[in-house]
């Protein structure tokens, strides 16, 4: 959640933490409650706090919102908006009520909050704090509990109180009051602490989700979730998540469902990825994706980011180990694949791996650590190798010339992102870039440069990045690509507990 950044920029940060979102609440008849929101202009301070969650896992978060429904069984959670990086909602907890915002995340799946026995980190100061002894409806338990997030990790104890989730009270739930909250990031978060909507199946301390709770108890009529994330910056309004149903205002025709096909996250199966058009092959075998709230930006494998990032000028970061492969092994590799030689065994053929290409691109740093400096450039050269193999494989399905194949190769090596990092583009050429598209249940779902860049300042100010990112995640848990809001803000998204299955409809 969040993304690294010099501690010389946290007097400016430490400056955003008052910019916070006002909001009236107001409860329609029909049962829900609309919540107006108002969002403070960017400006130079704030347009740095922003770069600190634009990131990956544990990235930043959420939707925002809220929408009329006529089923008294469903109930909506409004979704406050920050810099199109994070999504966070209130709730309450105890009685009577505290209220906390939090991040609606469907990357985890526990509840937890600043305690009043947090006193050793400086960010439990900055947020609300659950106070025990104020609360008519505390239980103890005292269980003690850890969760580690991509970029910071928070411990504490559990304990059980009612939460207030909109119109619902789920009574007794377990969550963990934090008392430590170590790193930056939670220090300039905008939210208190985290509502995990994933499956139990990831839960700390085998804790029953709130979500559980909320259909095991009878709480909402139909057992799936949905998100609205409002992506128009000039809009007050941040978005919404509606438990026990959907607002068909919210999204346009039907939705294009796909099974979960590993709980813990809501994981499904992903076709290939299209750039401009153009398949890049690397998920036509298939490849495993999750729906994530929790995270800002779009990951993905380095390999196919790194020519995303060359398609619309991303500058990332130069690798002379690429350069190098491509440069020394560059022929013997496309004879190999001109061979009809598997992609993933080419690189070991030629003993630049020492196996055989069955592990994922970069995962070995730890295989090596012991072998020093030159285990560590060794293992460089063998991704780089990789890398390439599949750059090469797909220009050769395009019917290029080699000359023209080996040119492409070297150019990506200029854009292979930094892992879990972002890359600078040019604002002027925004308009230009290409479209890019995934396959997910046979449906082609495009994101336009609108939808994957990030603008933040005004005029000759405005910087723009990249709302892709490389996370190389080996198996069996990866390849692995992580859907963040980039993904879900265009697409509205539906997450049906009941039939375990994620759906996907163009936002309205």
């Amino acid at each position: 959640m969040g993304t690294r950044f010099q501690s010389f920029l946290l007097v400016f940060f430490l400056s955003c933490l008052v910019l916070i979102s006002t909001a009236s609440c107001e409860r329609n008849g029909d049962g829900t409650i609309r919540i107006g929101l108002k969002k403070r202009k960017l400006d130079r301070g704030n347009r740095l706090a922003s770069q600190l969650f634009l990131k990956n896992r544990g990235g930043s978060w959420f939707p925002k919102d809220h929408f009329r429904l006529n089923d008294a069984n469903a109930d909506m959670v409004p979704l406050k908006n920050y810099l199109d990086a994070q999504y966070y909602g209130d709730i309450t907890i105890g009685t009577p009520p505290q209220k906390f915002t939090v991040i609606f995340d469907t990357g985890s799946s526990n509840l937890w909050i600043p305690s009043t026995k947090c006193y050793l980190s400086v960010a439990c100061y900055f947020h609300s704090k659950y106070k025990a002894s104020q609360s008519s409806t505390y239980k103890k338990n005292g269980k003690p509990a850890s969760i580690r997030y991509g970029t910071g990790a928070i411990a504490g104890y559990f304990s059980y109180d009612d939460v207030k989730v909109g119109d619902l009270v789920v009574k007794e739930q377990e969550f963990i009051e934090a008392t430590s909250e170590p790193g930056i990031t939670f220090l300039l978060a905008k939210f208190d602490g985290i509502l995990g909507l994933g499956f139990k199946e990831i839960s700390v301390g085998n804790s029953t989700p709130v979500w559980y709770n909320m259909v095991e108890k009878g709480l909402v009529k139909e057992p799936i979730f949905s998100f609205w994330l409002n992506r128009n910056p000039k809009d007050p309004e941040g978005g919404e998540i509606v438990f026990g149903g959907l607002d068909p205002k919210h999204f346009k025709g039907e939705h294009t469902y796909v099974p979960v096909t590993h709980k813990g996250y809501w994981q499904f199966d992903m076709g290939d990825l299209q750039i401009a058009g153009k398949p890049t092959g690397y998920c036509a075998k298939g490849c495993s994706a999750i729906a994530d709230s929790g995270t800002s930006l779009l990951t993905g494998p380095s390999t196919v980011i790194t020519m995303i990032n060359h398609a619309i000028g991303a500058q990332g970061i130069v690798s002379r180990e690429c350069k190098a492969v491509v440069d020394q092994y560059g022929k013997t590799m496309l004879n190999s694949l001109l061979a009809q030689e598997d992609p993933k065994k080419v690189c070991s053929q030629i003993g630049v791996c020492a196996f055989d290409g069955t592990d994922s691109v970069s995962m070995g740093i730890q295989s090596v650590v012991d072998d020093g400096a030159s285990g560590l450039l060794n293992q460089a050269m063998c991704s780089a190798c990789q890398m390439a193999a599949v750059w090469m494989e797909s220009e050769l399905t395009q019917n290029q010339t080699q000359e023209r194949i080996l040119a492409y190769a070297a150019e990506l090596c200029d854009h292979i992102p930094t892992q879990n990092q972002q890359s600078a583009v040019d604002c002027e050429k925004v308009s230009s870039m290409p479209i890019v598209s995934f396959t997910i249940g046979g449906r082609t779902f495009d994101l336009s440069p609108q939808d994957y860049i990030f603008k933040i300042g005004e005029g000759v100010e405005t910087q723009c990045t990249s709302g892709f990112t490389a996370m190389d995640i080996p198996p069996p848990r990866g390849p692995l690509w992580i859907l963040g809001d980039i993904f879900m803000g265009p697409y509205h998204t539906v997450f049906d507990y009941g039939k375990a299955r994620v759906g996907f409809a163009k936002a309205a």
